[in-house]
């Protein structure tokens, strides 16, 4: 990929990825927040809530391994063209399944194009994010991963408005689908037309273009960065999946502080994700990933073992800052061969999915038989994996970012 680009180009193109980190952000968090409002209005149970959920973590899959296709054949943005739509479209007939229609089977087909199009776009815009940090020469995936997490917090936020003032679902995911949608094509304006399968100079197939972008799954790194992001998917599903229950069935502590456990945990891995940036420039994302996991587990252990509330707080804290990094940096790495960028990155995202939508069942199951405390140990043991894997984002030749400087 050969693009010269002048300063206000690249940082609107930077602005403009941003943008669709925030986005994509906003509309998962906006379903999520009226999760209850569908269980009332749909009169559905907790196991049929679940096969929603499963709905859409199946789609998810399936829109990870189209994402290589898709780029292959059209590239990166307009891509995300199709994805983007897919994705807001999805939001708005979600909604209206729920409320408008009322409809349980309208409402998974909304949540099926949302897990497709929302994981595809994923692959595409982390694609787009490492191409943005080449360019300037310095780590920003962190500070991407951090617009999203800061998209979550706007969509639940006004998730809650919602349901306090009472607008119905259908209403208010319609209005958050038509926002997601002319946010992102806003947005693909200032994106480059460019080729991330390949340089610009070959003369390849698309047949060749696809078999090169397939050929990461026969590439040990790409098991490796998957090993990191593993271990930090699982520190990070856990903490949103069963931190406050941990909280009030572990330690026996209120409701309350266990939504006030979950809010310190993700202020701390938002707030380490924007200035994580600078400490991968100063002592290079190998370091930096080996010694958060360090920090992650010991954070764990702390709040696992904790005697007294301070104690579990700091530990929540640590536990945070730690897993903050692990996956924007996992992309980052699997991102570091631009001709083999959306491959990598798919697969790499691959394993981190598979870490978040089997991971919560996994512990679920073992905390049924051993209690939720002991088994976080597993995530412990999962950290240090994590942790022990760090030097494979070691960057490749080429790479302007990823080294660090002493």
């Amino acid at each position: 990929m050969d693009l010269t680009l002048t300063r206000p180009q690249l940082v609107r193109w930077r602005a403009a990825i941003f943008a669709i980190f925030f986005a994509t952000g906003l509309g998962f968090a906006s379903w999520a927040s009226r999760l209850p409002a569908v269980k009332s209005r749909l009169q559905i149970d907790d196991l049929l809530i679940g096969v929603l959920l499963f709905v859409s973590g199946a789609a998810s899959i399936v829109g990870l391994s189209l994402a290589n296709v898709i780029v292959v054949r059209w590239g990166a943005r307009r891509g995300m063209f199709l994805t983007i739509v897919t994705f807001s479209v999805g939001v708005v007939v979600a909604g209206l399944g729920v409320q408008a229609v009322g409809s349980y089977a309208v409402t998974a087909i909304g949540l099926a194009l949302m897990g497709v199009g929302m994981s595809s776009t994923d692959v595409m815009m982390n694609v787009e994010a490492a191409a943005v940090e080449q360019a300037f020469g310095r780590t920003l995936m962190p500070l991407f991963h951090a617009f999203f997490s800061l998209g979550t917090v706007a969509g639940a936020g006004i998730g809650i408005a919602m349901a306090g003032w009472g607008v119905g679902v259908s209403w208010h995911l319609s209005a958050v689908g038509v926002l997601v949608l002319l946010t992102g094509l806003v947005s693909l304006r200032s994106v480059p037309v460019h080729d991330p399968v390949t340089d610009a100079s070959e003369s390849v197939s698309r047949r060749e273009k696809l078999s090169r972008a397939l050929s990461v799954w026969r590439d040990p790194r790409t098991y490796a960065i998957g090993v990191i992001m593993l271990g930090m998917a699982f520190a990070e599903g856990s903490a949103n999946d069963w931190l406050s229950i941990a909280m009030v069935d572990g330690h026996g502590e209120s409701e309350a502080l266990g939504a006030v456990a979950l809010t310190v945990f993700s202020v701390a891995m938002t707030v380490f994700r924007i200035l994580g940036g600078p400490l991968v420039d100063r002592i290079g994302r190998v370091w930096t990933l080996r010694v958060l996991a360090i920090a992650a587990g010991v954070g764990l252990v702390m709040f696992i073992l904790a005697p007294n509330l301070p104690v579990a707080f700091v530990g929540i804290a640590l536990w945070g800052a730690g897993a903050s990094l692990g996956f924007p940096l996992g992309m980052s790495a699997a991102a570091d061969d631009p001709a083999k960028a959306a491959a990598s990155v798919s697969a790499a995202a691959t394993i981190g999915y598979l870490a978040f939508l089997g991971g919560p069942p996994l512990l679920g199951w073992v905390s049924h038989t051993i209690g939720i405390l002991p088994t976080l140990w597993i995530i412990v043991v999962l950290i240090a994996m994590s942790g022990l894997a760090s030097g494979a984002a070691k960057p490749i030749a080429g790479s302007k970012v990823g080294a660090g400087h002493h």
